[in-house]
């Protein structure tokens, strides 16, 4: 009888050919790694305070530059990585996206601090359930893939004695991204500020931290970056570290321990963290990031925008609905609801009969609607080939749909 390891070593087999007969893995993250990442990850360990790993967080903290679209820095230790022209600094985390958007929100705010958290979203109502463990949070809270009502937030902002406007970018529970241009531009006009939660939105969406007045912006590794689950890294501007630094001295902070930023900021000249890293998967984040570079950052934005266009304009034309609002679409996960007479149990017969995995809906959506990823290194041909199978497979369910041509849908 075949264990749990084996069995999932043998889709691994499948999936590292992925092809007419492979595995098409079509998920929002964690998304498929590379296999220079999973050779990184793979390396005998390594000690983490020797050369050695200073080299490997010397790369990384340059691939993360890279990724945050911050000015570039040298991969080499002892040259301050970590940082650049623009005064941004990335602090990795041995952890989760949602561990390092707690260490920005513990850090950031005084327990009476107000900040204003809009949601359309799973992943934007947990910011604003987060932030109210540290701060006094306003929860505007939007129907799923809904826009945000910027008239709203904009009269909220205007009454002043805000600290800050705190958003999930990119919403992947809903399939909508934020216009952070707009919310940006709002921060600015109020001296209030901005911090995004840009955990599937960094490499895969555009994003400008800097042009933005971000003062802190959270990447998780596994998303867009490709690289391995349990890793994730913020960007920080000087007011963000200056605050935390003042904060502290007020002695007015939140109780953190191995979420005080503190001590990582003062080990960031040195290409080090505070406490025992996670050294394999800095490895294959470092790999990953390179890849990254090898395919270009805009033009990893351009991929990712070309399938995820492709996939609304193909199942709009088959006859199914999207979740979210038309011009807020996420160029990264597409959000589209079940026509009536189908549930999970497609979802289920695509895994086992077609090697074909996409991702369900969330709390009051489940069993309601489906998602497609369109993020990572995720080759346009294996997204033609994963939607031929997901039609094929809603027929075999009964489902009537028209003849249609996919391949045209992705040029």
């Amino acid at each position: 009888m075949p264990t749990v390891w084996s069995a999932l070593l043998n889709r691994a087999r499948i999936a590292m050919n992925m092809g007419p007969d492979g595995d098409c893995f079509l998920v929002p993250g964690p998304v498929r790694m590379n296999r220079a990442c999973l050779d990184a990850m793979a390396t005998p360990t390594i000690t983490a305070r020797g050369t050695e790993f200073r080299d490997i967080m010397a790369s990384l903290n340059s691939g993360l530059r890279y990724a945050f679209n911050l000015t570039p820095s040298l991969p080499e230790r002892k040259n301050q990585s970590w940082t650049g022209e623009d005064g941004y600094k990335v602090v990795v985390v041995s952890g989760s996206g949602t561990a390092a958007m707690e260490m920005v929100m513990a850090n950031r705010f005084r327990p009476n601090d107000r900040v204003l958290v809009p949601t359309n979203g799973k992943f934007g109502e947990r910011v604003a359930e987060m932030g109210s463990r540290f701060c006094n949070v306003k929860h505007l809270k939007y129907e799923w893939g809904r826009a945000f009502d910027f008239g709203e937030i904009e009269e909220q902002l205007a009454r002043g004695n805000w600290e800050a406007l705190a958003i999930c970018h990119n919403e992947t529970s809903s399939g909508i991204t934020q216009d952070a241009v707009e919310l940006a531009e709002m921060c600015q006009r109020h001296s209030v500020s901005f911090i995004l939660d840009g955990i599937t939105s960094v490499g895969g969406l555009p994003v400008h931290p800097q042009e933005w007045g971000a003062e802190a912006v959270v990447v998780g590794a596994q998303k867009c970056t490709a690289g391995p689950s349990g890793i994730a890294a913020i960007a920080v501007n000087q007011h963000f570290v200056d605050r935390c630094n003042a904060i502290r001295n007020q002695d007015d902070s939140n109780p953190t321990y191995y979420l005080d930023i503190l001590p990582a900021l003062k080990k960031g000249d040195d290409d080090q963290t505070p406490w025992t890293p996670a050294i394999n998967a800095a490895m294959g984040w470092s790999a990953a990031l390179d890849s990254l570079k090898e395919e270009g950052l805009e033009e990893r934005w351009d991929r990712c925008s070309t399938m995820a266009k492709g996939v609304r304009k193909l199942f709009l034309d088959l006859g199914f609905e999207l979740l979210a609002d038309e011009y807020s679409r996420s160029s990264t996960v597409t959000a589209i609801m079940y026509p009536d007479g189908i549930d999970d149990s497609w979802r289920s017969r695509l895994k086992e009969e077609y090697h074909t995995q996409v991702i369900g809906a969330q709390d009051h959506l489940k069993g309601k609607m489906f998602r497609i990823g369109s993020m990572g290194e995720t080759p346009i041909a294996e997204m033609i080939e994963g939607c031929k199978r997901m039609i094929t497979c809603f027929r075999d369910c009964g489902l009537e749909l028209p003849e249609i041509d996919v391949e045209p849908y992705f040029k």
